[in-house]
């Protein structure tokens, strides 16, 4: 069922005060850089100086690593979870469209859900798009994946771009007959790379994302590739069998929609499933994690979330 979202607001003078600021800064940061007239090697180079901005908690140590030969870091927080088995593991897959982003630009997400979950996140490096386009990722995903499911229970979680590909790398593992992970946890996922669904209704309070930028992505990402086949744009797969699932996402963004509809058909589907809708957020809040209480709770959530799947 979908969660009731009014109780997702923490009360109190910060948040009311940080969230407009916080949604200034992105409107005026990323949005503009967003374009599909803006060179993706410029948007790469602008999101690394922007990330440099957000906050990574203290209390986890970061260290680079390779997991199933793909690259990425590994973040471990000091005090791990009592609850959780001692070998489970996150894994992490990065937003940007499937064109930006690192392990580096998300660690105000990855180095808090590690805190919350009490479990290491190894946060993949996994291949860009125009470079290295679908199944590239797709195949890094899997990789690191198989490496860690050797280890103990892996739960998968990513955000927008990288949500969809959580739910892709699911989805390939159930076709290969492969263990399941755990849970998913998809922020503000990008589960559909079709041109109608990237052109719907834009909500008022949109920050970041425009339909033309996605669709330029999309295109990047697909060289060519048909956008409705399941393991590009999961919500098109057969979703029977999946993991639990949570999914987080904000009133206020061009994937508000994705987010209820992929929730509608994992529920459909069978899935285990919760939807926490958070009035009045934009597209991946949760990177202002440490400064905006509402992101602290949402990734708090996701972390208790985790820990009870692996427990």
């Amino acid at each position: 069922m979908l969660s009731d979202s009014a109780d997702f607001i923490p009360p109190g003078v910060r948040e009311r005060l940080t969230a407009p600021v916080l949604r200034l800064a992105v409107r005026l940061a990323l949005k503009p850089a967003f374009s599909p007239h803006v060179s993706i090697a410029s948007q790469r180079r602008w999101l690394r100086h922007v990330a440099r901005t957000t906050l990574r908690i203290s209390q986890v140590d970061v260290q680079s690593g390779t997991v199933g030969d793909v690259k990425g870091e590994w973040l471990r927080p000091r005090r791990p979870s009592a609850i959780t088995k001692a070998s489970a593991a996150i894994l992490y897959l990065h937003g940007g469209a499937y064109c930006l982003g690192s392990p580096a630009t998300h660690r105000a997400v990855t180095s808090h859900l590690a805190q919350a979950a009490g479990l290491p996140v190894f946060a993949a490096d996994y291949r860009l798009a125009p470079e290295h386009p679908f199944p590239a990722a797709l195949e890094d995903a899997i990789a690191v994946y198989r490496s860690l499911i050797e280890m103990g229970p892996v739960a998968i979680a990513g955000d927008s771009a990288g949500g969809g590909l959580a739910l892709a790398t699911a989805l390939a593992l159930a076709q290969r007959q492969a263990a399941p992970p755990a849970a998913l946890v998809l922020f503000s996922p990008w589960v559909d790379l079709t041109l109608s669904a990237n052109s719907a209704k834009v909500p008022k309070g949109e920050t970041m994302l425009s339909a033309a930028w996605l669709n330029a992505c999309a295109r990047h990402y697909l060289a060519g590739e048909d956008a409705t086949a399941p393991l590009a744009s999961p919500i098109h797969g057969d979703l029977r069998g999946l993991p639990p699932t949570l999914i987080q996402a904000g009133t206020d963004e061009l994937l508000y929609g994705q987010a209820v509809k992929i929730h509608d058909a994992l529920l459909h589907a069978g899935v285990a499933v919760g939807c926490e809708i958070v009035p009045g957020r934009w597209h991946v809040f949760q990177l202002h994690a440490g400064m905006l209480p509402s992101a602290d709770a949402a990734i708090e959530r996701a972390g208790n979330f985790i820990a009870r799947n692996t427990s």
